[in-house]
C-alpha cells in the first residue's frame, strides 16, 4: 500500500494548490485524478470562457475609440476565436500540469478517487484495477462542483448543454436557450450572441440577482442591444428535443426552438461518490468545515474538504486561497508546528465571510467585493451608500469615447471603513482588487484620502467617490 502523509483526491487548481503547499511544509503528497489534472477551471470554466469572451471585448473596445473604430473593417472572427480558446485548453492535453506536479513534488494517480477507510482512498483506473492509497496524517477532498440539471420534464433525455459543452463547442449554434440568469448564464449569453447565435434567456428573477440591481439591469439592457431576448419569470415546463431541434414549453403554453439548450441553473458538490458514507458521512452534499478547512463530522481530524466542495465560495481565486491555508496548517499539525487559526491568521480563510472579490466578464464588465448595500444593511447598524457614474472620471474617456459605468461603495459608517464595492463598466475588472485591498484591511476613509489615484487612469473613481462621500 503506498503511504503518504497527505492524499488529496482531486487535481484542479485547490487540490494542486494544497499538496504542493503541504509539501513545501515537509510532507510527501499524492494527488488523484480521474480525467484532466488542472480541473474544471483549466479546461471548462474560467480559462476557455475568459479565452471566448475577450476578443469580444477587445473589439468593442477598439470600436469604442474613434482613430481605432475607422481601421475596424471586418467582424469578429469566431473560428480565429476559437482556435485560440483551443490554445488556452492546450487542446485538452494535460501533460503541462502533470509536468509541474512532478517539478513540485508531488506523486499522481489517475482513477477515480474513493474515500475506502480512515486515512485510506482506494484508486480505480480506467482499466478497473484499484490502487489503495494510506495517509500518514491527512486526507483532503478537493472535488469541486458539477452542473445542477433541474428536475424539469424531458430535460435529463435532451441531453442539454452545461458550461463545459458552452466553453468547449467546436461549432456554433444557430440558436441557442439559455437557463438561468447567473454569471455562466450572462457570460455565455454575451459570448454566443456576438457569434451570430439568436440567444433566448429563460431566468426565473432578474438576472446577476445576487449583486447590486444595477450590474443585471446593465447587463440585461447590453444583451437586448446585442439581439438576446430575455424572458424574466420564465421557467420550462417541459423540454424535448426532436431531429435534433429542441424545444421548450412554457408555462403560458408558448413553445420556443433552439438548436442547442445549455442549463445554466447552479451547481452541486461533487460528492456523491467519494466514499464518504464508508465513515459514516452522508454523501451528495456540500461538506461542512471549521475555519481550516476540517470537515467537522469527523472528530479525529484527518479529513479536509477544500474549495468548492465545502460550499464556502464557489470561485476558483477563493478556493485556492483555501488551499493555501489547508495545505499550510496540514503541514504544521502533522509536524507539530504552531497553528495560527485566529481570524486572519495563516491557517484560515477569514476572507471567505465578507471579503470574497470577484469579476464576471459580461459587457460591462462587473468588478464586486464584500457586501451589496441591501446584505450591509443586515449586517451594520449605520451604512451609507455612495454612487458615482464612471463616465464621469476623465480617464474613461480614455478608454471609451462615450464610457458607460456605475460604481457603488457601502460604507460602515460607525467603523468609517468601506464594506462594499462594486463597478459595472468596461475594463473594471482591474480595478478590483484595489477595493479588496482597502475591504481586506478595513482601511479608515480618512486614511483612503492620501491613497492619491494617478491621473488620468480611471482609478480616479476612487477619489469621487470619496468627495462623494464627503471628510
Amino acid at each position: 500500500m503506498p503511504t503518504y502523509d497527505l492524499v488529496v483526491i482531486g487535481a484542479g487548481p485547490v487540490g494542486e494548490n494544497v499538496a504542493d503547499r503541504a509539501t513545501q511544509g515537509g510532507l510527501t503528497a499524492v494527488i488523484v485524478e480521474a480525467e484532466l489534472v488542472g480541473g474544471e477551471c483549466s479546461y471548462w470554466a474560467c480559462m476557455p470562457s475568459k479565452a471566448l469572451l475577450t476578443p469580444i471585448m477587445a473589439l468593442d473596445a477598439a470600436r469604442a475609440v474613434d482613430g481605432a473604430k475607422q481601421a475596424v473593417t471586418g467582424s469578429l472572427d469566431v473560428e480565429a476565436v476559437l482556435a485560440r480558446r483551443d490554445k488556452f485548453v492546450e487542446h485538452f492535453d494535460d501533460s503541462g500540469q502533470v509536468s509541474w506536479l512532478t517539478s513540485a513534488g508531488i506523486d499522481l494517480v489517475r482513477g477515480h478517487g474513493r474515500i475506502s477507510g480512515v486515512r485510506e482512498v482506494t484508486v480505480t483506473d480506467s482499466g478497473g484495477v484499484e490502487t489503495v492509497l494510506t495517509a500518514r496524517h491527512a486526507v483532503a477532498v478537493c472535488t469541486g462542483t458539477t452542473a445542477t440539471i433541474p428536475a424539469v420534464p424531458g430535460l435529463t433525455e435532451t441531453k442539454p448543454w452545461t458550461s463545459r459543452e458552452a466553453t468547449s463547442a467546436h461549432k456554433i449554434p444557430a440558436s441557442l436557450i439559455i437557463l438561468g440568469g447567473g454569471v455562466v448564464a450572462t457570460e455565455m449569453a454575451t459570448a454566443y450572441a456576438a457569434f451570430g447565435s439568436s440567444v433566448t434567456v429563460l431566468s426565473r428573477s432578474e438576472l446577476l440577482g445576487g449583486l447590486e440591481p444595477f450590474a443585471g439591469e446593465m447587463v440585461s439592457a447590453h444583451l437586448k442591444e446585442a439581439g438576446a431576448d430575455i424572458r424574466i419569470g420564465a421557467s420550462p415546463v417541459s423540454v424535448h428535443r426532436s431531429n435534433g431541434v429542441v424545444t421548450v414549453e412554457l408555462p403560458d403554453g408558448e413553445t420556443l426552438t433552439a438548436d442547442e439548450f445549455l442549463v445554466a441553473t447552479g451547481r452541486t458538490p461533487a460528492s456523491s461518490d467519494i466514499g464518504l458514507d464508508t465513515i459514516g458521512l452522508e454523501s451528495g452534499g456540500y461538506l461542512k468545515v471549521d475555519e481550516t478547512m476540517r470537515v467537522q463530522a469527523v472528530p479525529e481530524g484527518w479529513l479536509y474538504a477544500v474549495g468548492d466542495v465545502n460550499g464556502r465560495v464557489l470561485l476558483t481565486h477563493q478556493g485556492k486561497y483555501q488551499a493555501r491555508a489547508a495545505g499550510d496548517v496540514i503541514a504544521a499539525r502533522a509536524l507539530g508546528g504552531a497553528v495560527d487559526d485566529a481570524a486572519w491568521g495563516k491557517h484560515v480563510a477569514t476572507a471567505d465571510q465578507a471579503s470574497v472579490p470577484a469579476v464576471v466578464f459580461t459587457q460591462p464588465e462587473i468588478g464586486t467585493v464584500g457586501l451589496t448595500a441591501a446584505k450591509a444593511e443586515k449586517a451594520y447598524a449605520n451604512i451609507k451608500v455612495v454612487d458615482y457614474e464612471i463616465g464621469n472620471v476623465a480617464g474613461a474617456h480614455l478608454h471609451a469615447d462615450d464610457y458607460v459605468g456605475k460604481a457603488r461603495m457601502v460604507v460602515d459608517t460607525d467603523r468609517e471603513v468601506i464594506v462594499g464595492m462594486t463597478f459595472v463598466g468596461p475594463e473594471v475588472g482591474e480595478m478590483i482588487h484595489s477595493a479588496t485591498i482597502a475591504v481586506v484591511g478595513q482601511v479608515r476613509i480618512s486614511r483612503l484620502w492620501h491613497a492619491v489615484p494617478s491621473y488620468p487612469t480611471m482609478s480616479e473613481i476612487w477619489l469621487r467617490l470619496l468627495e462623494t462621500y464627503g471628510r
